[in-house]
């Protein structure tokens, strides 16, 4: 299997990969297949801190995709989103999500004042959010009722990656705990 950065070659294998999840685990998205629309390709942004991997076999078969964007925002550039992660159901439990989800990681931590990945998660997609949580992410919040699919309601949970280990406040060498003020 080969893990890279798709382009607009990659277009239609793509789409026809993306639908495909849309269509068969409409429950896992946030997106329904009517509203993918376009623009469809999140790679078609030409930045150097959005992305789109691909999981490629050896028949040249794209069985797995992951996007990541940081925020453009200025108050939210320290920021990512890792989303539209789908592994095909046939290839689903042979490490490739985790694999994509390793090179996203990977890939983020090269990305100069990027400090944290956020993602949404369908809060009854228990096996995504086990493979998040094996990786770091640590739940946050959850929206309950986020989606509507016809009569059901499906929950949303937010997980967050610090990139970085926060360095710890500390005085000089010697220096005793300050007590706390009432």
């Amino acid at each position: 299997m080969t893990i890279r950065e798709l382009t607009s070659a990659d277009t239609v294998a793509y789409q026809a990969l993306i639908l495909c999840g849309l269509r068969d685990h409409v429950e896992s998205f946030r997106i329904a297949a009517q509203d993918a629309g376009e623009p469809m390709i999140p790679f078609a942004l030409s930045r150097p801190d959005a992305f789109t991997l691909g999981a490629w076999l050896a028949d040249s078969q794209l069985v797995g995709v992951v996007s990541f964007e940081r925020e453009t925002r200025t108050k939210f550039r320290h920021k990512g989103l890792l989303y539209r992660m789908y592994v095909r159901a046939d290839t689903s439990g042979k490490g490739i999500g985790r694999r994509l989800i390793q090179e996203t990681i990977k890939r983020a931590r090269e990305i100069e004042g990027l400090e944290q990945i956020n993602l949404t998660v369908v809060a009854s997609n228990s096996r995504a959010k086990n493979l998040y949580s094996s990786e770091g992410f640590k739940s946050f919040a959850l929206e309950e009722r986020a989606l509507k699919m016809g009569e059901t309601y499906y929950d949303e949970e937010q997980m967050a990656l610090r990139l970085f280990k926060e360095c710890a406040q500390q005085g000089a060498p010697g220096d005793a705990p300050k007590a706390a003020r009432p």
